[in-house]
């Protein structure tokens, strides 16, 4: 073998490793990193996780760029109540978004002193726990709570029996008391666990109901969590949290 066909070779197979990762990362899994603290304490800054991109069915959202070579959906199929999802930004179809899906089409929302009333009946709500919240930080470095402010955190449990831990940080927000949301066909409500640092389906403006083709996959598993103790300074000191990878999220 001439020097040419080796060339050819190593471009050629090149080329099909780079098709055969766009189709695991369109049609299988793919990764995302968590930079923020919407969803603490299910996903914390520094999170590593793996998404299904089958779980929802197909559409042009679940390849790169959102190139439109699917048209339409398929091979379709409707999120659970607990689900935490994948899903592009409505108001742009563009930045990603993982919210955990509280209302399905035709559902009624309401909050009440901060707790989820659904189709007219109150959730379960436990109180387990409290934490201070500034121990964890965004990725601009600033904190996502008032100095020393505590947040409780309560077992929050959906109608199908999915439970999972929610921060309540404030009381007597905008958000906290609002009117009733009635979810359209073919959309879905969702909320951030940190329900006081959280931009999602409460706001209409800026997120709202969520369009069932714009749902990209099911966060599945965290594979890797990176705790930054000195964020935006050199020479950061760091830890992987351990007990973290390769955990199922639920």
């Amino acid at each position: 073998m001439d020097k040419k066909e080796k060339k050819e070779n190593f471009f050629l197979s090149l080329l099909w490793i780079i098709i055969l990762a766009l189709i695991f990362r369109s049609f299988i899994f793919t990764s995302y990193n968590i930079p923020s603290g919407s969803m603490i304490n299910t996903l914390n800054i520094g999170d590593y996780i793996f998404a299904s991109k089958w779980k929802y069915g197909y559409s042009k959202h679940s390849l790169p760029f959102s190139i439109p070579l699917i048209p339409k959906r398929i091979f379709s199929s409707i999120p659970e109540r607990g689900d935490v999802a994948i899903f592009k930004l409505p108001t742009d179809n563009k930045t990603d978004y993982v919210k955990r899906v509280i209302g399905l089409p035709g559902d009624t929302i309401q909050i009440i002193d901060g707790k989820i009333l659904l189709n007219g009946k109150m959730l379960n709500y436990k109180l387990v726990g409290a934490n201070n919240i500034n121990r964890y930080q965004n990725t601009n470095n600033t904190s996502l709570g008032c100095i020393d402010q505590t947040s409780k955190i309560y077992k929050e449990t959906l109608p199908n029996g999915r439970s999972y831990e929610i921060l309540d940080t404030y009381e007597n927000l905008p958000q906290d008391n609002t009117a009733i949301y009635r979810v359209p066909k073919g959309h879905y409500f969702m909320m951030g666990d940190n329900r006081d640092n959280s931009q999602d389906s409460r706001f209409l403006k800026k997120v709202g109901f969520v369009p069932h083709d714009n749902l990209v996959g099911k966060a599945e598993v965290k594979f890797f969590s990176w705790d930054w103790k000195k964020l935006g300074k050199k020479n950061c000191e760091s830890n992987i949290r351990w007990k973290s990878v390769f955990t199922k999220i639920s």
